[in-house]
């Protein structure tokens, strides 16, 4: 196992102060104040040093105290060559101690750093750390061999205890960083998505509406120019007057949309069917769908039969929703075209523009621009499919999508 290996260093993470909680860090603070009262009393309390021994006593165990600090720093921070030289500082220190009869200290240094070595060294450095302290403590002990080995068998479980504690604050704190890694990745995947949906919308209806009312214009003044019939300008003014109401009332429904104040699909197609004289027939069980599925069946609609009235003015047109399972289909027809008129597919507004532009009169009436290719793509990003293509002498629009 890859916790076993003997030089892998422990997690990291889990020995920074921010993974420990307010309470643990209250009692490891708690637990060193106890540790150096418990350390100061049993050094003085026997009267064995007075005066300027005291004294140097004492700053012996700061001295102490400042070479165990250093050791927890360089130890927590992972510096291999600062943290050898300073356990042997330790172990050094505590012969030190040891020999100035300060006997609870030294046993104290050689105990703890065994306990901290385990915690937080390659546990062949741990190894070796603890040997060498362990050693030192049971040479200078009067203790037995069997109470030593207790000792260290007591601290070594301790230790490994701590450091499977650490390594699990680790491995929480990197599952913690991963999981809003992720959810920062996902809210900005959402923003762009919004953003996408946004333009689609703009793209659908203002640039193309504003298009549709430019050709218009455009043609008016080309007629204009050429002398035409008034009443022939008028009526193309009259057509980009249209395209901006329509453009408007069209604009207001996309802001709903946005907003999620969707009109029901069926009401929808109901209204349009009506508005341009299309049979609308529906099968399946009537349900609501998704925003983006109920959109993509809005825009395609409007689309195709925008298309047939177009290009095909006059003709029979059928508009029909199917509920399936596990998915919506929208098929427009207009199975013949009147004698004389041709049934062209509009992949896009662009094309009907510069043959609108080129002719300057005779225009025909021009719907939102809502290009097949756009509602092929927004059909995709659904995992839907739409085929166009002739049927019957006329055209046929075939729109899927899961719903």
């Amino acid at each position: 196992m890859a916790g076993w290996k003997a030089t892998r260093w422990p997690s990291r993470e889990g020995l920074e102060r921010e993974a420990e909680s307010r309470p643990r860090r209250i009692l490891t603070l708690l637990g060193r104040i106890v540790l150096l009262t418990f350390v100061g009393w049993g050094t003085f309390s026997d009267g064995r040093y007075t005066g300027w021994a005291a004294v140097a006593v004492g700053a012996g165990l700061v001295a102490a105290a400042g070479l165990c600090w250093a050791y927890l720093k360089v130890s927590r921070e992972q510096r291999p060559t600062a943290t050898y030289l300073l356990s042997a500082a330790v172990i050094g220190a505590a012969w030190l101690a040891e020999w100035g009869k300060a006997y609870t200290l030294a046993d104290l240094l050689w105990i703890g750093l065994t306990v901290t070595a385990i915690v937080r060294l390659p546990l062949g450095a741990a190894a070796l750390v603890g040997a060498a302290a362990m050693t030192s403590y049971a040479a200078a002990s009067w203790a037995s061999w069997l109470a030593v080995g207790g000792t260290l068998l007591g601290i070594s479980l301790l230790g490994y205890l701590m450091r499977l504690d650490a390594e699990a604050r680790g491995t929480a704190r990197r599952l913690l960083a991963q999981e809003r890694a992720a959810r920062a990745a996902e809210a900005e995947s959402a923003a762009l998505a919004e953003r996408a949906r946004i333009a689609r919308e703009i793209h659908d209806v203002l640039a193309h509406s504003l298009s549709a009312q430019l050709v218009h214009l455009e043609a008016a003044r080309l007629m204009l120019d050429a002398g035409t019939d008034r009443e022939q300008i008028r009526e193309r003014v009259v057509a980009a007057r249209r395209m901006a109401q329509d453009g408007l009332a069209e604009t207001r429904q996309a802001l709903s949309a946005l907003r999620g104040e969707f009109t029901p699909v069926g009401e929808f197609l109901v209204e349009l069917a009506g508005r341009e004289r299309a049979v609308l027939t529906v099968t399946g069980t009537p349900r609501p769908l998704a925003a983006e599925a109920g959109l993509a069946v809005r825009r395609t609609a409007q689309e195709a039969v925008t298309n047939v009235r177009k290009h095909a003015g006059g003709a029979r047109c059928t508009v029909e929703l199917r509920y399936l399972a596990g998915s919506v289909e929208l098929e427009v027809r207009n199975p013949r075209a009147p004698r004389g008129q041709s049934v062209e597919p509009v992949e896009s507004v662009e094309s009907v523009e510069s043959a609108e532009v080129s002719a300057a009169t005779g225009l025909a009436d021009s719907g939102s621009g809502y290009g097949l290719l756009g509602m092929r793509e927004r059909a995709e990003l659904l995992g839907g499919t739409l085929l166009a293509g002739p049927e019957d002498g006329g055209w046929r629009v075939l729109l899927r999508v899961p719903a």
